[in-house]
């Protein structure tokens, strides 16, 4: 590696090197009790998967440019350079890792890997080693953006072929259009996935309560967050950010994507609008009495996955919960504290890499199958895009004989006219 090359590094990883990030990097004690905490490591037992090994790697580039002990004696502090061989280690310790943070609610001191991990990714995309699908991905959204006036009469055009199976599942007011879009002054924005699966369902639940809703131009998914590339992810937020102002909404809501959630929720600032998350709105409609659901509408007992994103990261554990009192008469929780459930295998950018990651994914969520599995439930639901992909693919691979759905649509099939 050339020194301009790793000049230009060094400046990346300065760039994130806030006081908790340097709290993060100091305090590790090597204590172990984060070892058996995360999913790959407890499904394939290698050391180079435990959280602490992860965040080392890291931490010893850190040692190494930015503490003097490790720039004048460094191998009392196990410092490491910074080469290429480093920035193979830092592609499988980030790539290995789905950001779940599970780690980071049994570690005493409270060290977030995710945020290590941000180090190492911003680093892989200054090195150009980055998965080059998942900055296409981030760079075509980016793009979409700029030019939504080309895409919006095909939008609208696909919106309109999807009415018809909206109102299938809720009779609307003659008139009212089933799909709203481009409303100012509506009360709710709702951002969803590219797909029918995310806009059907939620546009009957919007239309049973009565809400005064609109649907953004732009998809949810935030792809600058998961190559870890932060201009990108501004850049993809601030257009639903905007497109809130510019409407005047009061909330926005976003659909079932863990990591559109978090990312919105926590990056945005402050804005005259809330952030929501599908599954707080639809609980918030169940309790004021705006929507009510028949138990009869589904059969047999039912799990739910809690996505990291959501739940974990974001701390909406009860709403889902409450939304599956009014399904099922027979919901089994997967953990006595679902804060602890295990990650699906899935966060962090894996699913969106496919089939290149479909093996390793396969085999690190071993733990996450047997927790599924000892529940006996038929019905598995979660609220998330990602988790729902991977959960798929697990039951595909492991033959686990559960049918994986979406909490929403679940909602929307058993939704009383």
């Amino acid at each position: 590696m050339d020194q301009k090359t790793r000049d230009d590094l060094l400046n990346l990883f300065q760039s994130k090197l806030n006081e908790a990030m340097r709290f993060y990097l100091e305090t590790c004690t090597r204590c172990g009790v984060c070892t058996e905490a995360c999913h790959v490591y407890a499904s394939m037992g290698q050391v180079k998967y435990i959280a602490a090994y992860r965040a080392e790697i890291v931490r010893r580039l850190y040692k190494k440019y930015f503490k003097g002990r490790g720039k004048f004696w460094p191998a009392v502090g196990e410092a490491k350079e910074l080469t290429e061989m480093a920035v193979e280690e830092l592609f499988e310790a980030a790539y290995s890792c789905t950001g779940c943070r599970r780690c980071m609610v049994y570690c005493p001191f409270g060290i977030d890997t995710q945020m290590i991990m941000s180090i190492a990714k911003l680093l892989l995309i200054g090195a150009n080693a980055e998965p080059e699908i998942l900055t296409l991905l981030a760079d075509t959204s980016v793009e979409k953006g700029k030019s939504i006036e080309l895409f919006k009469d095909g939008f609208l055009d696909g919106i309109k072929r999807l009415e018809a199976e909206v109102v299938e599942k809720w009779q609307t007011e003659a008139g009212q259009a089933a799909i709203p879009v481009d409303v100012e002054g509506a009360d709710l924005l709702y951002v969803a996935l590219a797909g029918a699966h995310s806009i059907i369902p939620a546009a009957a639940i919007f239309n049973a309560a009565g809400e005064n809703w609109t649907l953004s131009f732009f998809e949810a998914v935030n792809f600058g967050a998961f190559v870890g590339d932060p201009s990108k992810t501004k850049l993809i937020l601030d257009r639903i950010v905007n497109e809130a102002r510019r409407l005047k909404v009061k909330e926005v809501c976003v659909c079932e994507c863990g990591t559109a959630y978090r990312v919105m929720k926590q990056l945005t600032g402050k804005q005259p609008f809330k952030v929501v998350s599908i599954t707080e709105v639809h609980a918030r409609y169940l309790r004021e009495g705006r929507i009510k659901l028949d138990k009869s509408k589904l059969s047999g007992s039912i799990t739910y996955h809690d996505p990291c994103q959501i739940a974990r990261n974001a701390g909406v554990f009860d709403e889902p919960r409450y939304i599956l009192q009014q399904l099922t008469d027979d919901f089994r929780e997967m953990s006595r504290e679902p804060k602890y459930n295990w990650c699906c295998g899935g966060g962090g950018g894996l699913v969106a890499l496919g089939e290149e990651t479909l093996d390793f994914r396969m085999k690190s969520a071993r733990v996450k199958v047997d927790q599924i599995k000892t529940t006996g439930a038929k019905t598995l639901a979660t609220a998330c895009e990602n988790c729902h992909t991977q959960l798929s693919n697990l039951d595909d691979h492991y033959k686990m004989g559960v049918e994986v759905k979406f909490l929403s649509s679940m909602v929307a099939d058993a939704l009383m006219q």
